[in-house]
């Protein structure tokens, strides 16, 4: 689908005002055919950026009709070269070489502790946290060009081309958390990450099968902050330079006996 960038001047708006504008964008945007990928405000001028993908620019706008009503002053038509200054390579999924190999890598991302968060903060501010995580992650899923296939409410499932870039993305995840933690914003926020890779089942924009539940049981097992992978991803990965830790036999429910799995250690 095409992408769209639309502006919004917002002289009065605070941080946390736009942040929660977009979480109700994000919960009407399956309505009207939209994907929100990113936002970005300006808190010195007064302006909020939306980047999204949709058949036409319209839709975006009737999103945030429905949603806030905060119309954006103008929308325009961007091309991915536009993009790339920003936030790296967009992948599309629709793309020819994606559809004549079957082989993925799957990666998923669970927050630490959203129920006790959700629980202590109340849901206003807990939402407002979440479009943070949640930006960290669709930031470094643009950059190394990555599918979103399905928001998990607290964490996502996501899927690559290629071992190489998964585990690249996955460190720019855990690195971009880092940071924010680095700049002072609390609660400090910890994902784990778990990754798998063989042929799953693709049905209507979804995944399944096998590879699917190993990448989820493999996040589960993760430790927050950290990285974990099957052995394939392990061996492929090594192939390409990646290092991981001598590994070890875990049980993941839904797999009998042990399961071999490493650490993706980062520099």
């Amino acid at each position: 689908m095409p992408l769209f960038m639309d502006r919004h001047d917002l002289p009065a708006a605070t941080a946390e005002d736009v942040a929660r504008a977009h979480v109700s964008d994000l919960r009407v945007e399956a309505k009207y055919g939209v994907q929100f990928l990113a936002y970005w405000f300006d808190p010195q001028r007064g302006q909020a950026f939306c980047l999204a993908r949709s058949t036409e620019g319209g839709a975006l706008e009737a999103v945030h009709r429905e949603a806030h009503g905060l119309i954006p002053n103008e929308i325009i038509t961007v091309s991915e070269d536009d993009v790339l200054r920003f936030l790296g390579r967009i992948g599309d999924p629709t793309d020819q070489v994606q559809q004549a190999n079957p082989f993925r890598t799957i990666v998923f991302t669970d927050l630490e502790g959203s129920t006790s968060l959700l629980q202590s903060l109340g849901e206003a501010a807990f939402m407002v946290l979440l479009t943070e995580h949640d930006l960290i992650i669709r930031q470094a899923l643009v950059t190394w060009h990555g599918r979103e296939v399905k928001h998990t409410g607290d964490g996502f499932m996501t899927s690559f081309d290629d071992v190489g870039a998964a585990l690249r993305c996955a460190m720019a995840i855990q690195e971009g958390f880092e940071a924010r933690a680095a700049g002072g914003a609390t609660p400090v926020l910890r994902v784990r990450v778990g990754i798998a890779a063989g042929e799953p089942v693709d049905h209507n924009d979804d995944l399944f099968g096998s590879t699917v539940t190993l990448a989820r049981r493999i996040c589960d097992a993760a430790e927050a902050g950290h990285i974990l992978v099957s052995q394939l991803v392990h061996d492929l990965g090594h192939g390409e330079g990646f290092r991981f830790d001598a590994g070890h036999e875990t049980e993941l429910k839904g797999f009998s006996g042990s399961t071999q799995v490493f650490e993706l250690v980062r520099d």
